[in-house]
This record gives C-alpha cells, sequence and structure tokens, in this order.
C-alpha cells in the first residue's frame, strides 16, 4: 500500500484553489400566496417587472409553469398563468426570469396552426424557429410611416367597389353574430392566393370544431400555403385568449419589418375583451362601464395602431388588421363596439335583416365606410362610371325603395331608379369561396351603373354576369388583358369593354322568370 505524502495533497489544494471562479447566481424569488381560474398571487418579489415573465415550480415535481406579471401592488404581484395551473398550490415558489413573453415568428409558421405561445396545434411536428419576438411592441412612429398608397384587394364585389381596403389600413367587420363576418375573412384570405400577402387568422374564443372547420376550408383551397392559424379556443383559460392577438401581430409585424406584407385578422375582439374582463376582475382592479376595467380602450388600440405602411426607408412593408366585433341586435353604440370604431380606419357594417332577405354579402352600405382605402382604390374602379356611381345609385334606390312600399304612384324617372337599383343590388350577390378578380369586377359593375342590365328581367341578373365573365375570359381576353395593363378606365379600354358588353346581350336569351 503507497502511502499518502502531504505535500502531494497540499499541491492538489493549491491548485483547485488556484482555479476557483466565485460564479454568483442572482434570482429574484417568492411565493404563491392565492391561486385560482389562471390568476396568481405572489409574494415577495421586489423586482418584477410588468409584462416580466415569471417562473412557478410546482411543489410536487413536474415541469414549470409559466405567467405573465399584470399588477404590480404595493406587496404583491398579480399574474396570469399561460399553461395548466391545477398543478400549482399556495406556498410554490415562483422566480422571475428577466425576460418578456415571445413567439417563435418567421416563415417556419407558415402552413401552421398554433397556439399564442406558437406550440403547434396540427400535428405536423415542431416548428423550428430561428427568431423569437416580444407580443408587446411599440407601434410605428408618425415618421416612419408613409400614406396607404397600395390596394389589397377582398375579390368581393360590395367591398373592392364602394369600401375598398389598403395595404397598411385597419378595417372594422362589425355585425351580430351569424351575418358573415368570418366568411369576409375567408374570402379575403383565399384571394390573396397570386398576391405576395401572408395571412396570419387569429381564432379567439371559438370552439375548436368551428376552428377545424375554418382549417380545412383554407387547405381545400390551397390558402394554408401562405397562411398561419393562431388558436385560442374557448376551453383555453382566458390569460392565452387574452395574449392571443399580440402574437398574432407579431408575427405579422416581423413580415412586415422585412419588407413584406402581411394580413391579420382579430376574430374576434369581442371576445377578447371578454377575457380581458375575466382576468381584470380576478386581478381586483376597479370595474368601469359594463364590468370592463378602466384601461380596455388602451387593450385594442396599442394592437391596432401596429398595422401600418411602413416608409421606403424601412422598407415599405405593410401590416393589414381586419378586427371582428360581434354586436348584439344591430347595435353599435355599446361600449366595445364604439371603441374599436373610433381606433379604426372604417368599418364594414353586416345588417342582420339584409342577411335574412338573401342579401349576401349583407353589408350595409349606409352605415359601412372606409377611410383611407379610397387612396389606394384600383383607378378604373375609382372612375366615376364604374365605384363612383354605384355608390350615389345604390343610395337614391334605398330612398326611393322606401316609398314603394307604400304603393305610392312613381314616375317614370323614379320606376327607373327602382329598376337600376335592384339590377345593382343583385350583381353585388357573392356566393361564399367565390372571389373575384378586381378586372371581372369592373366589367360587371361597369354594365350595370350604365344601364346595360336595365332591360335584363332581376332573376337573370346573375345569369347573365356569370356568362359574360365567361364570354370574355374565352372570346374576348383581349377585354381583360388591355384593362389589366392599362390599370384605369380610358377610352381605349371603355371601348372594348362596351363591345364586348353589346355583342354578348345580342347573345343572351332571357329565362321566363
Amino acid at each position: 500500500m503507497k502511502a499518502v505524502r502531504a505535500d502531494e495533497i497540499s499541491t492538489i489544494i493549491r491548485d483547485q484553489i488556484e482555479r476557483f471562479r466565485p460564479e454568483l447566481e442572482l434570482s429574484d424569488s417568492g411565493f404563491v400566496v392565492q391561486i385560482g381560474d389562471g390568476i396568481a398571487r405572489i409574494y415577495g418579489l421586489e423586482n418584477a417587472m410588468a409584462g416580466e415573465l415569471l417562473e412557478f415550480l410546482p411543489s410536487g415535481g413536474g415541469d414549470p409553469v409559466y405567467g405573465l406579471v399584470l399588477n404590480l401592488e404595493e406587496d404583491m404581484v398579480g399574474a396570469a398563468l399561460l399553461g395548466d395551473f391545477t398543478a400549482i398550490k399556495e406556498g410554490d415558489e415562483v422566480r422571475t426570469t428577466g425576460t418578456v413573453l415571445e413567439v417563435p415568428v418567421g416563415d417556419s409558421l407558415i402552413g401552421r396552426v398554433v397556439n399564442p405561445l406558437g406550440i403547434p396545434l396540427d400535428g405536423k411536428g415542431p416548428i423550428r424557429a430561428e427568431k423569437y419576438r416580444p407580443i408587446e411592441y411599440p407601434a410605428p412612429s408618425v415618421v416612419q410611416r408613409r400614406p396607404v398608397s397600395q390596394p389589397l384587394q377582398t375579390g368581393i364585389k360590395a367591398i373592392d367597389a364602394m369600401i375598398p381596403i389598403g395595404r397598411g389600413q385597419r378595417e372594422l367587420i362589425i355585425g351580430d353574430r351569424q351575418t358573415g363576418k368570418t366568411a369576409i375573412i375567408i374570402d379575403t384570405i383565399l384571394n390573396q392566393k397570386d398576391s405576395d400577402v401572408i395571412c396570419i387568422y387569429v381564432a379567439i374564443g371559438q370552439k375548436r370544431s368551428t376552428v377545424a372547420r375554418l382549417v380545412k376550408t383554407l387547405e381545400d383551397f390551397g390558402a394554408m400555403e401562405y397562411t398561419i392559424v393562431v388558436v385560442a379556443s374557448a376551453s383555453d383559460p382566458a390569460p392565452l385568449q387574452y395574449i392571443a392577438p399580440y402574437a398574432g401581430c407579431a408575427m405579422g409585424e416581423e413580415i412586415r419589418d422585412r419588407g413584406g406584407h402581411a394580413l391579420v385578422a382579430y376574430d374576434d375582439l369581442s371576445k377578447h375583451a371578454v377575457a380581458y374582463r375575466e382576468m381584470s376582475l380576478l386581478l381586483r382592479r376597479p370595474p368601469g362601464r359594463e364590468a370592463y376595467p378602466g384601461d380596455i380602450f388602451y387593450l385594442h388600440s396599442r394592437l391596432l395602431e401596429r398595422a401600418a405602411k411602413l416608409s421606403d426607408e424601412l422598407g415599405g412593408g405593410s401590416l393589414t388588421a381586419l378586427p371582428v366585433i360581434e354586436t348584439q341586435f344591430d347595435d353599435i353604440h355599446a361600449y366595445i363596439p364604439t371603441n374599436v370604431i373610433s381606433i379604426t380606419d372604417g368599418q364594414i357594417f353586416l345588417e342582420r335583416d339584409l342577411f335574412y332577405q338573401g342579401i349576401r354579402p349583407a353589408i350595409n352600405v349606409g352605415r359601412s365606410v372606409s377611410r383611407v382605402g379610397g387612396d389606394a382604390q384600383n383607378k378604373a374602379m375609382k372612375s366615376r362610371k364604374v365605384a363612383g356611381g354605384l355608390r350615389l345609385d345604390l343610395s337614391r334606390y334605398r330612398e326611393v325603395a322606401i316609398f314603394a312600399k307604400f304603393g305610392t304612384e312613381l314616375d317614370k324617372a323614379t320606376q327607373a331608379q327602382l329598376a337600376r337599383g335592384e339590377r345593382l343590388q343583385e350583381i353585388l350577390k357573392q356566393d361564399q369561396y367565390s372571389p373575384m378578380p378586381v378586372e371581372h369586377q369592373i366589367m360587371i359593375i361597369y354594365a350595370g351603373v350604365n344601364g346595360y342590365l336595365d332591360d335584363i328581367p332581376v332573376h337573370d341578373c346573375r345569369r347573365f354576369e356569370k356568362e359574360f365573365i365567361d364570354f370574355v375570359t374565352t372570346r374576348r381576353r383581349e377585354v381583360e388583358e388591355l384593362l389589366r395593363k392599362k390599370g384605369e378606365l380610358t377610352q381605349e379600354v371603355e371601348d372594348a369593354l362596351i363591345k364586348a358588353i353589346t355583342e354578348f346581350k345580342g347573345m343572351f336569351r332571357p329565362s321566363s322568370g
């Protein structure tokens, strides 16, 4: 047996002392005082920041649960838990992370269905994101923006003609439930198929079966190739529903900031406000009107202000927002609807009575407006002989139609207004999942506004439209190409269009009705 030498031991200890480097790890920790309904009150986190991510460590073992700091009180911190909070108990340790909540962004998300934390829900494997962005981010300043100047075509005749949307705009879709709000969003997404726009659909508080049907529709039409779906369903806790639109916005901002174009639809912000109200009441914030907290306006304004068309120096990208608000009995004067109307650049109002009358999309033209989209509208569509005359003719028709209901005797001019208005209303009807290229929209609206349908029976107008578009695309393609090339209603384009309409009318045979 070898004897232990004291000098060897001394050498080893001396070497270890020389190599020792003290590492100090500081962590701010506290413990859970109260927890319930996804909201935790924590004592001891003196250095916690608003919006900071917290790490909850279950005393019974298992993976940590993360939460978001929402309330900073004198001796307590209020936080919303973003995962399964059933494992967290009173007395469990909580630590600060020093970071804010971030979500994965980039091309790896396109074609995927994820939750607001970026966790995939579609069973297609993990998402390997190369970049993350905070869900809360300052909106671009005035000097970083430029005016809306490029159209975002929805493929819906009534919208592209009378309530146009531009890239970088915030256009509200508002109406009662089951009046076609989501249908407008789906058609708009489908119409971006051959464009350079990436779409993000944020489902807030919806049934999972409803979202599954929507995703199936997008897959069937090939739209998932350029779409991201963010889902915080009705069965998810309120904190996930709260962060969902901010997560979708962060994904769109990444596309915008690199010079691309993104469209994000928030369906819907009424449920988002309800989720925030639930959290605020559990956090013991003072309730205000309709029990909403005092900062409910800021909740949506800081989200929608992030939609913008950036200046050329910053790449010229755009983020367009289509928020959805659900009303009760067409009442747009309630608290949340009036808030969002005042934030956005216009609204598309869907009326329940029009929907039940078979006018779909059920857009009330008188109460709908686009405050900046007209600056980006297609020049040919904007012409006085197309959309410029359409809104005026429809307004006159609606006024005269009220008197006609009472059986009043009308002169010939008024009867002519009624007849034209009926035909214009008929050609503005459009089936779901059938967005129309803007050139085709211009052709049929021109025919209606300029009286070429006045002698066509009302019940034949939609057949006339379909057969006329088929006629142009198969036998008079030069009209469509000329319209696309010129981009405005020049005399040359108008002459070619009139010739095609006249030729087709000579072939068209009205039905017996």
